[in-house]
């Protein structure tokens, strides 16, 4: 079914003793004057996998390949695949790259559920170079928590490095491991079907941004940090997730609302303040619904300001909803 309202929402995803997303340096990755914060690809990312581990189509993820009918130098040797290569490997009913046309190409980017989520740029070649944006866009993830500090720790490793200098080659090597001791990122999204109205009518029973779509995002947004469990991953999890749903074709346009939330520290939890937030009363007409999942054991949500006011104001226990998104997928 195709979906008419626009979404606007924060999620915060906690890192504590892990690194969330770092930089070529591997230290996180902070602005200019010193802000640590993460990418929308770190955001993504995780998503991304939880999908693919569902079964769906998911197109850009790195992949690898190992190539038996190489060149002698390339044979047996593991290599990420290309773009093409990736597309035919999703797409494995595609048989020939050369015969396929940019109207096909389309088609099946839309059958990926990372594309019809977040767009896609299909820079394949001059002739069938496409650009999508996305209907759901998500900015920068900024830590709130002032007083992160980032650890670096040091590392040993079981093997020796044979390419050191003679007198080194012999001992094992050493190793940094950098992350924060605690840190909570503020991603703000928007979610606009809109974004795709003029394929419409170009691809044959296309229908659009799809409520089936946005529903797995909205599950992505509350767990997939969580249960995408790597080395500097580990300790990173899905803690709070604000959903402002329009009313169908609403005119209702939102700056990013990460900005108008607060957060504090009290008692060993985090405290998630709502009370700027009090301006979407004189939009009421034009909400239907304002969702705020989070996990009551670490997070004291202050959003009595909204449900003063009259809006459609839930809290639902994160996990709980989870597990709900989960079993009606299943």
């Amino acid at each position: 079914m195709k979906m008419k309202n626009r979404v606007y929402g924060v999620v915060a995803i906690k890192s504590r003793m892990a690194n969330w997303n770092a930089d070529f340096t591997g230290r996180p990755k902070t602005t200019a004057n010193g802000d640590i914060f993460g990418s929308d690809k770190a955001f993504k990312y995780p998503i991304k996998r939880m999908w693919e581990n569902e079964g769906e189509k998911v197109l850009y993820l790195k992949s690898f390949k190992i190539d038996e009918k190489a060149k002698e130098e390339e044979k047996s040797k593991l290599q990420p695949r290309d773009l093409w290569e990736r597309y035919l490997a999703v797409f494995p009913e595609v048989k020939a790259e050369a015969s396929v046309t940019s109207k096909e190409i389309l088609e099946n980017l839309f059958k990926a559920l990372d594309v019809i989520n977040f767009g896609a740029t299909f820079a394949a070649d001059r002739k069938r170079n496409i650009s999508i944006t996305g209907a759901v866009q998500v900015g920068q993830g900024y830590n709130k928590y002032a007083e992160t500090i980032i650890e670096s720790q040091a590392i040993l490793s079981p093997f020796r490095n044979s390419s050191e200098k003679k007198e080194e080659a012999s001992a094992t090597t050493l190793g940094t491991k950098i992350v924060v001791d605690e840190a909570h990122y503020f991603y703000p999204f928007t979610v606009n079907p809109e974004n795709y109205q003029e394929y419409i009518s170009l691809i044959e029973g296309f229908e659009g941004y799809t409520q089936a779509a946005y529903h797995k995002f909205k599950a992505g947004c509350l767990v997939a940090a969580t249960a995408f469990n790597t080395n500097s991953k580990m300790g990173c999890e899905n803690e709070f997730a604000l959903f402002v749903e329009c009313r169908d074709e609403a005119r209702l346009y939102l700056a990013n609302l990460d900005q108008y939330i607060g957060f504090t520290k009290e008692d060993g939890k985090a405290v998630i303040n709502l009370a700027q937030l009090g301006f979407l009363a004189d939009f009421k007409e034009q909400i239907a619904q304002i969702e705020v999942y989070y996990n009551p054991l670490t997070v004291v949500v202050q959003g009595e300001s909204l449900q003063q006011q009259g809006l459609n104001y839930q809290e639902k226990n994160l996990f709980t909803a989870a597990l709900l998104y989960q079993e009606q997928d299943a």
